[in-house]
This record gives C-alpha cells, sequence and structure tokens, in this order.
C-alpha cells in the first residue's frame, strides 16, 4: 500500500505510533483493546490508511487518549 498524502493523516500516525509506544502496548494490544485488526493498526501507523472517525474514537478509548491527541493536538498540521 501508498502512503496517503495527506498531512492529516500523517500527524495521526505519527501521534499514534508515539502514544501507542508511550503506552507500551503493542500493536496487537492496542487493536484487541480498541476491537480493531493488527493489521489495521499496523496501516494507521504507516499512514497508508485513512481512518474512520469511528475508528479514531476506539484507538483514543484504547490508548487512554482523546482524539485531539490522536489528530494532532490541536496544533497545525
Amino acid at each position: 500500500m501508498e502512503t496517503l498524502d495527506s498531512a492529516l493523516v500523517q500527524a495521526f500516525a505519527s501521534n499514534l505510533k508515539r502514544l501507542r509506544t508511550k503506552a507500551r502496548l503493542t500493536q496487537e494490544e492496542l487493536a484487541l483493546r480498541a476491537g480493531l485488526d493488527r493489521t489495521y493498526i499496523s496501516g494507521c501507523e504507516r499512514g497508508v490508511r485513512n481512518p474512520s472517525l469511528l475508528s479514531v474514537e476506539k484507538i483514543a478509548e484504547a490508548l487512554n487518549a482523546t482524539a485531539t491527541d490522536l489528530l494532532g493536538g490541536g496544533k497545525d498540521v
């Protein structure tokens, strides 16, 4: 899959990986907590998936974070 050419998708990918690593979770553990597939989490972290708002919400909850934390923390992206 090709990386998506979107600043928002890339910011999400970077923030997702940073927050997951900070929480000391594997992609598989995060996927289980969020009710998503591990390959979906992987694709999101690589910036090749364009996650839906519902998926962003599920991932944020699984990380004890907010959608804003994942989408750039209110900073320009």
